[in-house]
């Protein structure tokens, strides 16, 4: 008989103490899940490529509360290819993209395969040629030796407003 009470009074205890540990994990707080994409700082970046780039670089200034830098990358082995990605404040994404490769093959590539359409957009008195994509649509300009591509899975009203935003100095 007391063997019996021995595997009871464990079964007991066991239960007791898994109840107690469920309490305990309940009011513990936990911490959110961190960001699973972090902002990054790209201005050392910046100043290489304008350093060495033989066109003027652009990248935003001004933009407002809510954008957010993600990748950067400059390559004067690939045709001088510079490219800054940000999440906008809907967390959709939109790069800048230059180089001096021939657009023909460069643009489709860094636009997911987009076509260029009849129209355009004018922001801040330049006008851009209005790509659209399955996966991206983009905003083009072609100048001073390179082509400038405004892409992602952002609006054209996000696109415009990068655009806008984008400085060379």
């Amino acid at each position: 008989m007391r063997g019996k009470q021995t595997v009871r009074g464990m079964v007991q205890s066991l239960a007791v103490t898994l109840a107690a540990a469920f309490v305990v994990y309940l009011f513990i707080p936990r911490e959110g899940p961190e960001d699973p994409v972090p902002a990054i700082d790209y201005r050392v970046e910046l100043v290489t490529a304008r350093r060495a780039a033989p066109y003027p670089v652009a990248a935003p200034a001004g933009l407002p509360e809510g954008w957010k830098p993600t990748s950067v990358t400059y390559s004067s082995e690939s045709d001088n290819a510079w490219h800054l990605g940000y999440l906008d404040p809907d967390d959709q994404y939109v790069a800048i993209e230059q180089s001096t490769a021939p657009v023909g093959k460069w643009i489709p590539e860094v636009t997911q395969q987009a076509a260029r359409t009849d129209r355009t957009e004018t922001v801040g008195g330049a006008t851009w040629q209005r790509w659209e994509g399955q996966k991206y649509d983009a905003l083009v300009r072609t100048d001073k030796g390179s082509t400038t591509v405004i892409t992602g899975t952002a609006s054209f009203e996000r696109l415009a407003q990068m655009a806008a935003a984008l400085k060379t100095s």
